[in-house]
């Protein structure tokens, strides 16, 4: 047994794949498309097991692009964080299982002062990706 933490521990809020579509405005089988394609990715929790997903995945869709125009003018209320899904590619192919990259995406470093998932929201993606990329 590894004193690895479980992603309970660290992931404050989680969502339910019925969650995650209403909140994006989608229906349940694109949420689950969105995370066969590595958008987003979850895991089975709870009794009985569900397959939950990090509330902080999801952004204000203002939040997504700062540059685009208003939601006035047409932009989502949420959105997937646009830079998980490199992040997540990076991790996959250092070899992480799912769990894995829950647990590092939301364990703090110290060299972010925080956690990863704080830093890609906060725009600090080439940062992560450096750390993911030393994973490698």
């Amino acid at each position: 047994m590894t004193d690895t933490p479980v992603p309970d521990a660290l992931v404050a809020e989680w969502l339910t794949v019925p969650d995650v579509a209403e909140r994006l405005d989608l229906d349940a089988g694109k949420v689950r498309r969105i995370v066969q394609e590595g958008r987003l990715v979850g895991i089975r929790r709870g009794e009985p097991k569900v397959f939950s997903i990090p509330a902080a995945f999801l952004v204000p869709g203002h939040l997504a692009n700062p540059s685009a125009p208003s939601r006035a003018e047409g932009l989502p209320e949420w959105t997937v964080l646009a830079s998980l899904q490199g992040t997540l590619t990076l991790l996959r192919d250092a070899g992480f299982s799912d769990e894995e990259a829950l647990v590092w995406l939301f364990a703090p470093i110290d060299a972010l002062r925080g956690s990863p998932i704080d830093a890609l929201r906060a725009g600090g993606k080439t940062e992560v990706r450096r750390l993911a990329q030393a994973e490698l």
